[in-house]
């Protein structure tokens, strides 16, 4: 794997993370460690720390762990000269990555439960963004198992403007195609649809 692109993907899953911590922390001294978190409407975990540790992250204080399971994750940064494989520590960046981000995602939904209902498509209206509640679970889940939906499109990386990423969507939609985007934009996460 090149050395660029692991450094990047190393370096962005410092910041990543730190920035969750510090997210965690802010919201631990404002809500305290007993606040639920998690995703409304649903009766699920956050899914993926569940599906990878088997941690259930029901309050704040369940998130400490798993910052601190993402933190021992996270290689040290390339140098310049250095003699290991860049596979590994890239995957391991990836997953206290993808760890910090649904933490963080959590505590959107605690500080601001409407987030995702102000969120339009410029061309169309309202677009459906946010975590899945359990109906869309189910209905969606069936789609996938029978082979009904013929797949989905994950898109990672910024799209210049919101009308780039909004057209990209509609357009893989328009093909009957599911579509995840994640991206930053200015620092702050996107959020996914």
């Amino acid at each position: 794997m090149s050395k660029i692109i692991c450094s990047a993907a190393i370096r962005g899953a410092h910041k990543i993370v730190s920035r969750a911590e510090e997210k965690y922390k802010q919201a631990l001294d404002k809500y305290g460690p007993d606040q639920e978190i998690g995703f409304p409407n649903t009766a699920y975990y956050l899914p993926i720390i569940y599906g990878m540790l088997g941690v259930k992250v029901e309050k704040l204080n369940d998130a400490k762990s798993v910052l601190e399971k993402a933190h021992s994750l996270l290689p040290p940064f390339v140098k310049e000269k250095h003699h290991l494989p860049y596979l590994g520590p890239a995957l391991d960046a990836g997953m206290a990555t993808f760890f910090a981000e649904e933490i963080m995602e959590a505590i959107r939904y605690l500080e601001e439960p409407n987030f995702y209902t102000k969120q339009e498509d410029p061309l169309n209206g309202n677009i459906w963004l946010g975590a899945a509640d359990d109906i869309v679970m189910r209905k969606r889940g069936i789609e996938f198992v029978d082979g009904s939906a013929s797949g989905f499109a994950a898109i990672a990386g910024a799209a210049p403007d919101k009308e780039t990423a909004a057209n990209l969507a509609q357009e893989l939609q328009q093909k009957n195609l599911y579509v995840f985007m994640c991206a930053e934009d200015k620092g702050k996460g996107s959020p996914s649809s």
